[in-house]
């Protein structure tokens, strides 16, 4: 009953995502919008049709008299994939809208974008070949395991996992819906059920398995859905994938009757999704969870049976795959492997990520795992989130600590390491072995005939620190090789902004040790926007990041961040945050303006938003190995303000002369910090939220213990310079003595350097006495960030200026 309960919970926290997410406005792309992937998708919005279907034109001439010129057929999508590599250089876009009797209507302006050098190229087929290819036997839906499905079945009783699928397929069979007068609300449990079931007989061929299956489907074609079960989109892809895979393995033991009540309400909810939420709209969302997360999975897998019977479910089928393979596998402008809706949300997607390039590629005879995002999963997986961590702590589900992180995500390396032989993915599923009890894809470990290291190293090259660059997030790790002892810190400042489940909270960072919070995001994630989420969650206040008058970042895409510089050496990694741009206002996104007053709040200063005379915010933040901690601040507002600068602990505070110490003697661990300004702060700390979270909604077991805030108040100053070090002590790391010498600090072996007062030029340098390592910002003519030391041994100088940060367009 795992999916059955992770899918309620769902419900319960986000009700209305998939129906509130910001459609884009303007055509993508145009000349002045980056290229994420070369092809690159173009969108156009549903504003800008007049028409039924879209017709699209592209071209290396401005004319559109090129001999190698693409004219698309009329389609009933806002989306056009060229499904080649497009050729360096200027390209040439426009559309118009046509008719459904044939009228063209008068083209759109003409749009143009370049195709650099430098751009990563994945050309998914187009849908003509996966068309030619689709199976026309059955089954269908697990295609691409059958040429393995003989001599899994041979070698069944010997596979680590084959006792676990009896089991799980017994709990299965003892369930009984048949005396149930409303079975749809059992949908989630048969559709998990199934799975359970579907594989047991796949691997033992038992009728009595596949008996059961039909038996459960059968409760539901006596009645229709209602309405309101097939509105909820969890509801609607568990059904058609319930129905689907049901009459993939049994179609010929339905009468016909039954046939056809199967086709008919899978064609209705594919009807209702298809034709009403998503064509034209769901390629132009900034966000839609839901949807990416099951929905397009579940509907494909509803075509896949039907496409042959039915020209509409063969319409849907090709706008699934045009869908996908301009807008996944990350939302189609994210590279790194990394997840742009945070480390915890990755779950919730991880088998349509798994299913669909396994599916694509088979039919296609193309490897969907080079796309760029894949090549990188590896790591995204292993760093954002440590086996017996926390995670890097951004967005819905921070707090969450898995001794082993979830099952699925332990199955997507599993994944990756079985198909790519990818070496973080080897490593991470062999210390977090719990996909052995992912039941969803079972089938896939049983099927496919391909081994996986049971034990795998770390690789010799693996970085301690990583940027993953288009998510705009940085990781960096004392030591990966012994966990227990590693601290741990990680920085955001994204691109992505605000939304769904993303949180405000451009240039925060937390820090772990041991994979337990030394300073960490505060809050409960129970309900998706009710008090508690809305003003000490997801807001700007419970993170470890700044605040103007009280005012943060609104929840909008709009308010984004960009990690501009990164660098690493032996000795230390270090990232530069720009979030000038994401403390801009309130959010006008109806969701969020429906969830305050749904509580009687408003976005208010109150609250944590509003205007605000903010325009610098630049935060450069250094990892001395093993265990201290530089974040300097520059600060800058129109006007006088007072900053806040915040700081989250499990435990309270103690506080001495800009010195605060927690003290974690359970853990093994304590810290010790100090920090200064352009004036002196006043440290106060509270272990109250704005809203306090609800007794009523704690239903895992979630641990209400009191977390602290610290608030660093630098009062009436329009400019703020601040410096703040952090030191982690523990098994022999020392929190050594910080010694103020009047112009600098020393740290032992370091002394630091920082310019304080704010009318003048911004400068930090940071030198280690005994071997010369150093760190230098404000010094080179060029403005760069300097970093002097040793990297992989050998001596190197590396400097780096800003970086442009590919950004998806306007919306």
């Amino acid at each position: 009953m795992k999916r059955y309960c992770f899918l309620l919970f769902c419900l319960c926290v986000a009700f209305a995502v998939s129906g509130n997410n910001p459609l884009r406005t303007a055509p993508y792309p145009q000349e002045n919008d980056d290229v994420f992937l070369n092809p690159a998708p173009l969108l156009v919005p549903p504003s800008m049709r007049d028409g039924e279907l879209l017709q699209f034109n592209l071209s290396r001439s401005k004319r559109f008299n090129g001999t190698d010129d693409m004219l698309s057929e009329p389609v009933r999508w806002g989306v056009f994939n060229a499904h080649r590599v497009l050729q360096k250089g200027t390209w040439y876009w426009r559309f118009r809208s046509v008719d459904k009797d044939g009228k063209k209507h008068p083209w759109s302006k003409v749009y143009r974008f370049t195709i650099g050098e430098d751009v990563p190229e994945f050309a998914a087929p187009p849908f003509d070949v996966f068309r030619k290819n689709l199976p026309v036997e059955w089954p269908r839906i697990y295609c691409f395991l059958e040429d393995g499905m003989e001599e899994a079945r041979r070698n069944v009783r010997s596979h680590p996992e084959f006792w676990t699928m009896v089991d799980d397929a017994r709990r299965a069979l003892a369930m009984d819906f048949r005396t149930d007068t409303v079975p749809y609300k059992h949908v989630f449990a048969m559709s998990e059920n199934c799975d359970n079931l579907h594989t047991a007989w796949r691997m033992l061929g038992r009728d009595l398995y596949i008996e059961k299956m039909m038996q459960n489907v059968r409760c539901l074609l006596p009645k229709d859905p209602t309405e309101q079960f097939v509105e909820n989109d969890f509801n609607a892809g568990e059904l058609v994938y319930l129905l689907a895979c049901t009459y993939d393995v049994a179609r010929d033991r339905f009468t016909a009757e039954e046939r056809k009540r199967i086709e008919t309400l899978i064609l209705h909810v594919m009807r209702q999704y298809c034709n009403g939420r998503l064509m034209g709209r769901l390629e132009n969302r900034f966000y839609d969870e839901h949807i990416w997360q099951f929905t397009v999975r579940r509907l494909m897998q509803g075509a896949l049976v039907l496409y042959d019977k039915y020209p509409e479910a063969e319409e849907y089928l090709e706008y699934l795959y045009e869908a996908w393979t301009s807008r996944a596998p990350a939302s189609g402008f994210n590279r790194d492997g990394s997840w742009h809706n945070g480390a915890n949300y990755f779950s919730a997607n991880a088998v349509s990520l798994m299913y669909l390039p396994s599916l694509l590629g088979y039919v296609t005879g193309v490897d969907f795992l080079q796309h760029p995002w894949y090549r990188n999963a590896g790591k995204g997986i292993a760093y954002t989130w440590l086996p017996g961590s926390l995670s890097d702590g951004f967005g819905d589900g921070h707090e969450k600590m898995n001794k082993k992180p979830l099952r699925i995500r332990s199955a997507f390396a599993d994944f990756l390491a079985r198909e790519t032989g990818d070496p973080y993915a080897e490593w991470y599923s062999s210390l977090n072995d719990s996909y052995k009890e992912e039941f969803e894809t079972r089938l896939y470990r049983m099927a496919c005939g391909k081994p996986r290291a049971e034990r795998a190293e770390l690789p010799d090259s693996a970085p301690k620190a990583v940027w993953f660059r288009d998510c705009g997030e940085m990781v960096a790790n004392s030591d990966l090789h012994d966990l227990k002892r590693n601290v741990s810190l990680s920085f955001r400042s994204s691109p992505f902004g605000s939304g769904n489940h993303t949180h405000s909270c451009q240039n925060a960072f937390n820090l772990h040790y041991g994979g337990e919070a030394v300073y960490h995001a505060a809050g409960h994630y129970m309900k998706f926007n009710d008090p508690h989420n809305l003003l000490s969650y997801r807001n700007t206040r419970a993170y470890n990041t700044v605040l103007v008058n009280g005012i943060g970042q609104p929840f909008t895409p709009e308010a984004r961040g960009r990690i501009v510089r990164m660098m690493e050496s032996d000795r230390m990694a270090y990232a530069l945050g720009d979030a000038s741009d994401a403390y801009c206002g309130v959010s006008d996104i109806c969701l969020w303006k429906e969830s305050f007053e749904k509580y009687g709040l408003e976005q208010s200063p109150e609250n944590g938003f509003g205007d605000n005379p903010l325009t610098k915010y630049r935060r450069h933040i250094l990892m001395l190995y093993p265990n201290i901690v530089i974040v300097y601040d520059e600060l800058e507002a129109s006007e006088e303000v007072r900053w806040d600068w915040l700081l989250h602990s499990p435990v309270k505070f103690d506080f001495d002369n800009g010195t605060f110490v927690t003290e974690r003697p359970d853990k093994g661990f304590r810290s010790v910090g100090h920090i200064w300004g352009s004036v002196v702060p006043r440290l106060v700390q509270t272990d109250k939220y704005a809203a306090s979270p609800s007794d009523k909604d704690a239903q895992r077991g979630e641990d209400f213990t009191p977390q602290w805030t610290m608030t660093a108040a630098f009062d009436s100053c329009r400019k703020c310079h601040v410096l703040a070090v952090m030191l982690v002590e523990a098994d022999g790391m020392k929190a050594v003595d910080v010694k103020d010498e009047g112009g600098s600090l020393t740290l032992g072996d370091w002394k630091i350097e920082a310019e304080l007062d704010a009318e003048k030029a911004s400068r930090l340098s940071v030198r280690n006495l005994s071997n010369g390592s150093s760190f230098s910002y404000g010094e080179d003519p060029s403005g760069a960030s300097v970093i002097s030391d040793t990297v992989d041994g050998k001596l190197s100088v590396n400097k780096m200026t800003d970086q442009h940060i590919l950004w998806m367009g306007k919306w």
